[in-house]
């Protein structure tokens, strides 16, 4: 292919019909699909020999599910509101101001229509097969488990499960969409979803379950997320291993640690991988 190309860039830069920058562009196109190639060839080989891969994921892994990523250029922290973002979803502001809490919680961070996508189903394919010891996510849809994948560390907890203040009573998703204002508990407590605001801490169990998996895994996989966002991305200096594979369609701080890095879909990269 890169013969014929070749060729017939010469002759049209001989006739002047073409500009010769032609031939490099050609050459970093193919270059490019090569170095794919051998990059998911890599990935199948170490997805093939390990028997403890453990997969760390953000924000990217849903967005081919049509949940977006919130700090991308055009996700919600690109976006003007009354408030800041990050101070709607601080647990003071919940606490003060818990119907506007909910009138922004309702229309911008839940998705119940979104679906697992070939990432989710590559991921739970891997756990059936005994490869996956652990999925460890800082999303909160749930659609890792409605993917079936059983082994799944939600970081920042879920917006499927849904908590009481005052009794501890746990509600479905459904008890957010089907009510307006400030959701009550039968109790006359206030429901909280069962996800970490800013201003609080993460789940202490979560934590070390998955800083015990990052610091056994053989492979560790990070994917979909900057690494921007602590204590969560600080979990990756657990690792011990030498197989630190990052799939992210851009930079992050650990691209010099990794093993492997590919710039593509994520669920292109897991589904052609595994097989799916």
């Amino acid at each position: 292919m890169c013969n014929v190309n070749v060729g017939n860039t010469t002759r049209a830069a001989d006739n002047q019909s073409l500009p010769m920058k032609k031939l490099s562009d050609i050459l970093d196109i193919n270059k490019e699909r090569v170095d794919m190639n051998s990059s998911i060839s890599k990935l199948k080989e170490l997805l093939n020999n390990s028997k403890n891969i453990v997969f760390f994921g953000g924000a990217g892994v849903s967005t081919e599910s049509g949940i977006p990523d919130f700090r991308s250029a055009d996700g919600l922290y690109s976006e003007s509101y009354q408030y800041p973002p990050e101070t709607i979803l601080s647990r003071s502001f919940f606490d003060v101001n818990t119907e506007e809490f909910y009138r922004f919680y309702r229309e911008k961070m839940l998705y119940p229509d979104a679906k697992p996508n070939k990432a989710h189903f590559a991921l739970a394919e891997l756990e059936k097969r005994g490869k996956l010891k652990a999925i460890i996510t800082q999303n909160v849809d749930g659609l890792h488990t409605q993917a079936g994948s059983v082994n799944v560390l939600e970081l920042h907890g879920s917006a499927l499960r849904n908590i009481c203040l005052l009794c501890s009573e746990c509600y479905p998703l459904d008890k957010i969409l089907q009510t307006s204002g400030v959701p009550l508990c039968s109790c006359g407590g206030v429901i909280k979803p069962d996800v970490v605001l800013y201003e609080e801490g993460l789940d202490y169990s979560v934590m070390t379950g998955a800083t015990k998996a990052i610091y056994d895994a053989e492979v560790l996989i990070v994917g979909g997320t900057s690494l921007n966002v602590y204590p969560a991305a600080g979990l990756i200096t657990h690792y011990r291993g030498d197989n630190l594979v990052l799939i992210n369609k851009s930079e992050t701080s650990y691209d010099r640690y990794a093993n492997l890095i590919i710039r593509k879909s994520i669920g292109e990269t897991l589904g052609e991988a595994v097989g799916l």
